[in-house]
Parts: structure tokens; sequence; C-alpha cells
């Protein structure tokens, strides 16, 4: 079963979560490459988050002096290179592909023998160091990953908990790669924290949960959204502009290959004949069917055992069916985009057949596309694997059509003739959707014994089991625990002049609402101190409402008591966007930040403190219901769940809005105004879907209330918030350290045994 719990103490003690435990389901994992054969007393592993690991030298003895108060507890956290490198060359590349290809052309092993040869002909022995482009006749090799290769064994990590600033300091100081130093130290680790879409991407899952044991405890944090990851782990959008890089990869792949087979010729051999002998052997899948493992839901397990088909073994034949592919999808392009084109649905059926009669191809090759496009990739060493992404995609949109085409269609096709958001600009696309979302994280409920998901916004709980096909052991919605009333959520459906506000699409234009939502946000900004966000429900409303209030004057009155400061699209823009909102916060001036639902401030920034006294979302964020892929996703829904449109609509809806306004309350001392400004809001159909630690503080006299009837509130609730904190009831929701250790000694033995259930 899973486990379904919602906790408002999981963010800095002050902020709710919601989560679900499966007993037979993993949220989140990290890969091992070698087991360890000198282990420590087995426990079980908790995991937040996937790591990957590659076959090294086997990791010495973790020492316990020192670490995680003493306990021996090893907590690490793996990330991207670009995150963890500590090479000084390559930490200046400007971006993470970049520093992939770089590390790539200095670690992998052709890269070594490279080295080593050259070692070999200047006369220079193994054991001399050679770690300079000069030394290695000018074949550069990282210092960090050949000290972390020679150490072998004697790599020893003492225990404690590791972040990434702690972890690059620690392996800089032995001269070891902290990426490569992680990777091998999880076989160890009893906590492991990584980005969990590496577990639910099954290109990836299957190289990052190999060696994972089944009793690990995974735990999916600010998992609200992960049913929507689970989709786009397995879904593919290809544009006409990739389509055309996927030919001049394919040129380049053919001269690459020609080169190779005058120059070196066995080794294009030798590929060949491991794809005589099958993708196992070969070690394009990372475990053979029989052993315990994450199964690939790119291959059917019909195939895993099978020799590749032997039109594609050879390079060349197999670069010339590549073509075939692209200049298919090409052709569907152009008679979408043309003048009697259109929108075009199909099932993955449907259009498989159509491209099988076109091009001759047979269907079974297709299904092999992606694992032996990796598989030349590698033949050729290529270093930056980035260049190849259009290629790379058209193979992964290869594979999946035809793996999936048999049986109830959980994918859609869509060809569109315009996917540009830039209004007259001609983009035509194709995007294969994955419309059931349990598919990619199914493996991981076959697999692990214990899986959470958990997050502040899982409202209303009952829809995910629903989602993610699972039934749930324990599924529990908390309270927060607070000593005060330290959030205000207030529910604004009239302007000062009663006029009804709203972001639905027929009000929206109305500059009655336009001008009551201005002067909402001017008076709020002059009764608010500090800093002020403001969320609307996307990019083009937020421009237009932007340009209309200019237009008003609304703006200039905002400046005098507020700096304004605007997310864009430009990460770069909105981060300097962002810190010179802080600055402005600190030296008491005061800002408001004019945000979007679903953008990446309302995900992943906290406005905690004086960064944050009020959260104002304009409107209900609803997802754009014209949109294709949505539109077969809740038919899809409808069909197979019984889920009706409507109430997946305001589901998701429900869920970012209680994203955005969550980014104010970050500790048990924190507090802040929750402004839902629409009328909708006060429907009970909609705001009954919000969590449940928002609930307990919107009481009656928060509802359908006036602009001006919402600012006598705020300034009531500003008042008794600028109090001094009592101490004493402070205390009350707060654990001493005493009955933290009280706590302790049952969860530590559950895990030295090995128990079947956690807890959490």
């Amino acid at each position: 079963g899973s486990q379904l719990v919602d906790d408002p103490n999981h963010n800095l003690n002050g902020s709710n979560n919601d989560a679900i435990t499966n007993g037979n389901g993993d949220a989140n994992g990290s890969n091992n490459e070698q087991q360890h054969q000198n282990r420590q007393p087995r426990k079980r592993k908790r995991i937040y988050g996937p790591k990957k690991s590659q076959p090294q030298n086997q990791l010495g003895p973790i020492s316990h002096n020192n670490g995680a108060g003493g306990s021996g507890v090893l907590a690490l956290c793996l990330s991207s290179r670009r995150n963890m490198c500590v090479h000084e060359r390559v930490m200046r590349e400007s971006d993470r592909e970049a520093v992939d290809a770089a590390c790539r052309s200095m670690t992998a092993p052709w890269a070594l023998e490279r080295a080593r040869k050259a070692r070999h002909n200047s006369g220079q022995g193994e054991g001399d160091g050679g770690n300079t482009a000069s030394n290695n006749g000018n074949i550069e090799t990282c210092p960090y990953f050949d000290g972390f290769q020679s150490a072998g064994e004697a790599t020893s990590m003492p225990s404690g908990v590791y972040n990434l600033d702690e972890l690059k300091k620690w392996g800089k100081s032995k001269s070891w790669c902290p990426y490569y130093l992680t990777r091998q130290a999880i076989n160890h680790a009893s906590v492991l924290v990584f980005n969990y879409q590496y577990m639910l991407d099954p290109k990836v899952a299957k190289m990052v949960s190999k060696e994972l044991e089944s009793e690990s405890i995974i735990v999916f944090d600010e998992a609200h959204n992960i049913d929507s990851v689970c989709i786009e782990a397995l879904s593919v959008t290809i544009h006409e502009r990739h389509l055309e890089q996927a030919t001049r990869s394919l040129g380049r792949l053919s001269s690459e290959v020609s080169r190779i087979k005058a120059s070196d010729a066995t080794r294009l051999q030798a590929e060949y004949q491991n794809l005589v002998n099958g993708l196992v052997d070969q070690g394009l899948l990372d475990a053979p069917p029989n052993e315990v493992g994450l199964a690939s839901n790119i291959l059917g397990t019909d195939i895993l055992n099978e020799a590749v088909p032997g039109n594609i073994r050879r390079a060349e034949h197999f670069i010339a069916f590549m073509k075939k592919i692209v200049e298919h999808l090409k052709a569907r392009l152009r008679t979408v985009a043309g003048p009697r084109g259109g929108v075009i649905s199909e099932t993955p059926l449907a259009f498989l057949h159509r491209m099988i009669t076109t091009t001759s191809l047979e269907a079974k090759p297709l299904k092999f596309a992606y694992s032996r496009l990796s598989s030349l990739l590698r033949t050729l060493q290529v270093p930056n694997l980035d260049d190849y992404n259009a290629l790379t995609d058209v193979a992964d949109f290869a594979s999946l059509v035809s793996t999936y085409s048999e049986g109830s269609p959980k994918f859609a096709i869509i060809l569109e003739p315009n996917g540009s958001s830039i209004p007259g600009a001609s983009d035509p696309v194709i995007q294969l959707a994955c419309l059931d979302s349990s598919l990619a994280i199914a493996p991981l409920f076959k697999r692990f014994g214990s899986v959470v998901i958990t997050s502040g916004t899982l409202s209303p709980i009952d829809l995910y089991p629903k989602l993610l096909q699972f039934e749930p052991c324990v599924s529990e919605s908390f309270n927060m625990s607070t000593f005060r009333p330290c959030i205000r959520p207030l529910i604004i459906t009239r302007g000062s002049d009663q006029l009804p506000v709203s972001t639905k699409f027929d009000d929206r234009g109305d500059m009655g609402v336009v001008r009551n939502f201005g002067s909402m946000l001017v008076e709020l900004c002059s009764s608010i101190p500090d800093g002020v966000v403001a969320f609307f429900t996307s990019y083009s409303y937020m421009e237009s409402i932007i340009s209309e209030w200019d237009g008003m004057g609304i703006l200039r009155q905002l400046t005098k008591s507020k700096l304004v400061f605007i997310e864009t699209k430009d990460v770069v823009e909105t981060t300097l966007a962002l810190d010179n909102y802080r600055r402005a916060c600190d030296s008491g001036r005061g800002a408001v930040f004019l945000s979007v639902a679903r953008g990446k401030v309302s995900e992943g920034i906290n406005f905690d403190r004086h960064y944050g006294r009020a959260v104002i979302m304009f409107g209900v964020p609803f997802q754009y219901t014209l949109s294709h892929i949505l539109r077969a996703r809740l038919e899809y829904l409808q069909t197979h769940y019984q889920i009706r449109e409507q109430d997946f609509l305001n589901f998701d809806a429900l869920r970012q809005a209680s994203q955005c306004v969550g980014r104010v309350i970050r500790s048990k001392i924190d507090y802040g105004l929750m402004i839902f400004a629409d009328s909708r809001y006060n429907r009970h159909d909609k705001r009954t879907k919000l969590p449940k630690w928002i609930l307990q503080f919107l009481g009656d006299g928060q509802l359908n209330l006036s602009t001006d009837t919402a600012i006598a509130q705020v300034k009531h609730f500003l008042r008794i918030m600028a109090q001094p904190v009592d101490q004493t009831a402070l205390k009350q929701v707060l654990l001493t350290l005493e009955e933290v250790e009280v706590m302790s000694p049952p969860i530590v033995r559950s895990f030295e045994n090995g128990g079947q259930h956690a807890g959490l």
C-alpha cells in the first residue's frame, strides 16, 4: 500500500505538508554502480530524490568519528556536474552542457585510455602523475578524478551530513572529484537527497537506481506536481527546427563513421558483434531481467534479451534508418503547416501504421532506436552529447511510439501548425503526450517497499491515488501547529465600488475589473510594510494588465509606497529582479514583486519574514483549456479513471494557487497575509479544495470581502502580529532536544533491524 500525509510542520517547522505513503513504492532513488564487499551493518536507507553512479573503484570503510552528532550516519546529496565540479577550467564554463562535455572529455574511459597511451609513448610511467595536457601529450585528464581513481579502496569518507558546498570542500582537500566520490559513497549512505525527476524519467532511472535495496524508504518531497512530472518524463516535443538539427547531427555522425572505418574499423566491428549478442550483453540495459531493478518504460520486457534487429546493427545502416524517420516527420509537419493543414490528433497505433506504410520501415527496429543511438554515440566517443539532443529526441519519440502502440492508447500524438507562443510566428510542432501519469511511477511502486509522497499542497489528497493508480495505506492531512494565528487568508470578491472582480475570460478585459485590481494593489501596498508578492494567472495577462495600469496612472501611485519588480521569462532578468527586491525590503523602502503562477518564483522561491508579508493571488490559475494536449488528457482521465473534467481543472488550479500563497509562511514565528482576489474563490467547490492548514484560519469573516473591508482586516491582523512573540507559547509547539532524543531510539532501531514499515 501507499501512504499519503499532509503535514503542516514540514517546512521550517512552519508550513504545512501533505503526504502519501506507499508500502510498495518508492519516491526517490539513487544509483550505485557496484555492491560494496565490506558493507556496514544493513540499515534501511532513506532517499529524498535521485542520484547517478557508474562502476568505479570500491569505497573503503566509513569512519564513524565526527559526523551527524556522533551517530555514524552518512547523509549525502548528489547534483549535476555543474554544481559539484571543482576543476578550475571546467568551472569557468558558462552552462551545464559545456560543463558536462568538458568533464566527459577528461574522465570518459576512452579519454583515459588515450592519455595512458600518450604517457606510454612519451616514456612517462603510470605513477608519474600525468594530470595535465602537457604531461599527456595534449590529452588532458582531470587531476581530481585521477586522484580518486588512484586512491582505490583507500578512499574513505567520515560520517556526517554533507551539503553540496561541504562535499566540494572535502573532496578538494583530498584531491578527489566530489561528483564521482559521492556516486561511490552512496553505497554507504543512510540518507540520500537528489532530484526525484531522475527516478521518474525511465531513461535515467534505469541507470540511477540500479542497486538500491527494495527496503529503502523513498520520500517525494514537494510532490504536489508529481503527476505532471511523471507525464513530462514520457512526453516528447519536436519542433521543425529540431528536425533540421537532427539532420545535421546525422550528417556529422555519417562523416565520423566514415572516418572511424578508415582509421579504427575494429571499434565498429566490436560494436556490431555486441549488438549481435543482444542488448543486455552489450550493457545497453543496466540489469538483466532476472535482477531486481526498475523496468524500462521504453523497451518492452519481451525484447530485453533479443538481439538488435539486423537492419540497424551496422552504423551506416542505422544512420540511413534514422534519416528516413526524420524525413517522414518533416513531411508530416509540412502537411500540417500547409494551406490545407490544421491540428491533427492520432493514436500511436495510427501514427505508426502511417509511418510504416510511407517509409517501408519495420516496427520492431523502432523500439531499439534510442538504445541503438546511445550505443553509436558511445562507440564514436562523442564527448558533448548535448549536441545531439534533437536527434536523441527523435529516437526517443520513435521508441515510445513503437512500444506503446498496442492496447488502450495511453499516449496521444498531436501535430500543430504553430507551437510558438509568439503571435504570428510559424513553428510547426509534433508532440507525443503521455496521458497516464501512473506509467512512470508504476515501476517504483512495484520495486520499493515504502514510498511517501508529501507536500504542503496535496489537496484534495484523495485525487492523487487515482492519478497515480495506487492504494495508500496511510493518507493524512494535518493542521499547522502554531502558537498564534500567523496567517490570515482573505477572499476579496468585490472592489471598493462593490463591482465583482474576476479573471474569468468574459471579465478579465473589463476596465472596471482592471481598475479595481489596481486600486486593490495600491491600497494593500499602502497598508502592508516591507515586501508584497502578487501572482497573476499567466504572463500574457500580467503584461496586459500592467500596460492598462500604466495608462491609468496606477503604477505611479504604486511606486509612492513601494518599488515595483516584475518576473519575466528570462531567468537572469528574474534573478536580478529578485535580488533587487530583497535589497529594497532590507533597506526599509519596501517592494512589490509581480509574478506568474506556475512560473519560477511560484515554485522555488521563499518570501520569508519581511520579504513577504502578503501574497496576492489575482484570479484562479486554470490551465489553458484550449490546449489540445490538455483536452486529450482530460478525456483520458474521464474515460479511464472517472475523474470529471471540471474536478481535475479545479484541483489543478487550486493546488497552484496554494503553492503561490504558501510562499509567505516559512517558520513558526513568521506571519503573513494570503489574499485570494477573485469572486470564484468564494464558491464552496473552490475554497474547500484549499489545503487544511489554510482552511483552519479561513473563517466566515474572511469570505466575500470588498477591498475596503479587507483593508480593515489587514490592518487589524498586522497590529496583532506586531506584538512581541510569546516565548512560552512558542515553546509549547516546539520539540526540545530531550524530546527529540527520546523519540530517536525507536526510529534508529527500526532501521537497524530492517523493519518493513516506516512512519513519518
